[in-house]
This record gives structure tokens, sequence and C-alpha cells, in this order.
């Protein structure tokens, strides 16, 4: 088995580490970084994919590319039942593992493509807020009573709503979502994720 990441620096692919690092597999780090005056992901990741995105994850004879798709793979072809949801909670932990990408991340992309607007994203500025707060309130009261989206354990759903929790934390909300700030807590309490945070380098202010 040969595992190869394409991590970029300040992107989402550092819970792709994390998880790799929780399940104990070897996996070779390729890293790049952003351009320092447009934030935007270097030339040579077009080499692996047409789109330059990160992350991405040589496996078996495929790139495979979309976080939600590498962590699928990785719990269901390495997990060995680790971070796999219940037959109960299968789709529940389908549906978050959807959500965190194709619903979460729209208000926080919003937010930072706009933030370079400056005066011309006034008009949007309040719908902006509104859905991030509405959807990071809705994340804090979807968290289980064990700290988890899914089930009393860690599971792939937990590894894709890290990210949009780390930004609702980040942003200053840990006061008004406590949860989701115990969750991101605990997260970063765990050695697998302080071992990717130390191979993949700070992101985010963490």
């Amino acid at each position: 088995m040969s595992l190869i990441v394409h991590h970029l620096n300040n992107s989402r692919s550092q819970r792709i580490l994390w998880l790799l690092e929780e399940l104990e597999l070897p996996y070779e780090l390729r890293s790049y970084q952003r351009d320092a005056v447009t934030n935007l992901a270097p030339p040579e990741l077009k080499a692996i994919h047409p789109l330059g995105k990160s992350p991405l994850l040589e496996a078996d004879g495929h790139v495979i590319q979309e976080s939600g798709a590498i962590v699928q793979y990785l719990i269901d072809t390495h997990g060995q039942g680790r971070f796999q949801p219940s037959v109960a909670d299968a789709l529940r932990h389908l549906q978050f593992m959807h959500f965190a990408e194709g619903s979460a991340m729209t208000p926080i992309l919003l937010q930072l493509y706009t933030s370079r607007l400056g005066d011309a994203a006034a008009p949007l500025a309040p719908r902006i807020t509104e859905q991030l707060a509405s959807h990071f309130a809705y994340l804090e009261g979807e968290l289980r009573p064990s700290g988890h989206f899914v089930g009393d354990d860690w599971t792939g759903a937990d590894v894709m709503l890290s990210f949009p929790a780390e930004i609702a934390v980040m942003q200053g909300a840990g006061e008004q979502f406590p949860k989701l700030a115990a969750f991101v807590a605990a997260t970063h309490a765990r050695p697998a994720w302080q071992r990717a945070r130390e191979k993949g380098g700070a992101y985010y202010g963490y």
C-alpha cells in the first residue's frame, strides 16, 4: 500500500492528515505553499489534478479528490471499523459527511471571497453573517451528549466537520457555541491531531 497526500498549507487537507494519523497509516506527504499575494495554490498542483485543488490522495493507482471522498475511502478501505458509524447511524453519518462541504462551507467561502471586495461586499454582508450564524447554531444543536456528531465515538463525520467547527471558534464564536468549542478542544487534544499539525504546519491560527 502506498499513500501520497498532496497537502496545501492553510487548507482543509489538514483533516486528511489527522485521519491518517488516527488510522496509523504510513503515507508520503508532499507539501505546497499558497501564493503570498493571491493566496491561491501553486500551479504545481495542476500537474496532479487539472483543478489544482488540495487535498489530493494518490492511492491504489487513483488520484482521489474531494475531502469527503478521501475520508470515506480511508475509513472504508483502511479503517478496519475505526471512524465508521454503526449501521443505525449510517444515514446520519452520510448526511453530515455531505453537509460539511455542501452546506457548511458555502457561507464560510462567501465570507472569505467577499472580504477581498471591501465596501463592494456590504450588500452581501448581512446575509452571509446570518448564514454563518445559522449554520454554526445548527451544528451546535446537532452535537450529541457524547461530544460527537454521530453516535458516541469518533467518525468520519467528526473529521469532516472539524474544519467548520474550527472556523467558528477562530472567528470568536466559541462563547456563543460552547459545544462546538468543546468539540474543537477535544479534537486538538488528540495525539493524532497534534502529530498531523506538526507535519502539516500551522493553519488558520491553529
